[in-house]
């Protein structure tokens, strides 16, 4: 199939990157992983095991008046244990690399659809001014979104990093999650080219 480049030109791109049927269950899934994974898992508390002290019975079983206590460390003591203390644990889900990349297709052949994809020759300013990078994108009517090339060009994402909404990624760094949230998704040719041969 043939997609629109920004200038008149057009490009040819496989039709199982950029033309395959949506799949929402295997498009929730991976995002649904990817988020999980990214999750770092680290709360913890401390149970009546961890917490310091309450090695010996605050007082005798019988006689005192007071109810029976084997420790002042229980959890219903103040400075106690907590009860179901929450550990550190593992988010992540198992995710095959088919799964992954049939994800991306399927997410960028449905923004094909949804014309919510751009192509350009390149993205490469003279200097890192931000004035020149809104330039440069309200040309391409973008205003918010995620800018994709193979080698980001290092004025451009200087001069886009002040820029809210605008998100520059390297090809090989390409997440499901970035292009399912971005309102449009600008590619370079050599972006294309790179993610085919990534997904192929």
């Amino acid at each position: 199939m043939e997609l629109a480049v920004a200038g008149g030109a057009t490009i040819e791109v496989s039709d199982q990157v950029f033309g395959r049927d949506f799949s929402e269950p295997l498009v929730h899934q991976v995002v649904t992983a990817y988020l999980a994974g990214a999750r770092s898992g680290t709360k913890a508390q401390k149970n009546r095991a961890a917490v310091s002290g309450g090695g010996r019975k605050p007082w005798r079983q019988k006689g005192t008046g007071n109810a029976r206590a084997g420790t002042i460390r229980s959890p219903i003591w103040r400075s106690g244990g907590v009860t179901f203390a929450a550990q550190p644990r593992d988010f992540t889900q198992k995710v095959n690399r088919k799964q992954f990349r049939s994800a991306l297709k399927s997410i960028l052949s449905e923004l094909v659809r949804q014309d919510r994809l751009t192509i350009v020759e390149s993205l490469a300013i003279d200097e890192p001014r931000t004035r020149m990078a809104v330039d440069l994108l309200a040309d391409l009517g973008v205003q918010r979104g995620l800018i994709v090339d193979a080698e980001p060009d290092g004025h451009f994402y200087l001069a886009s990093r002040n820029l809210p909404g605008v998100y520059v990624l390297a090809a090989d760094r390409l997440d499901p999650v970035s292009l399912v949230g971005a309102e449009k998704v600008v590619l370079t040719r050599s972006a294309v080219e790179k993610i085919q041969e990534w997904l192929a």
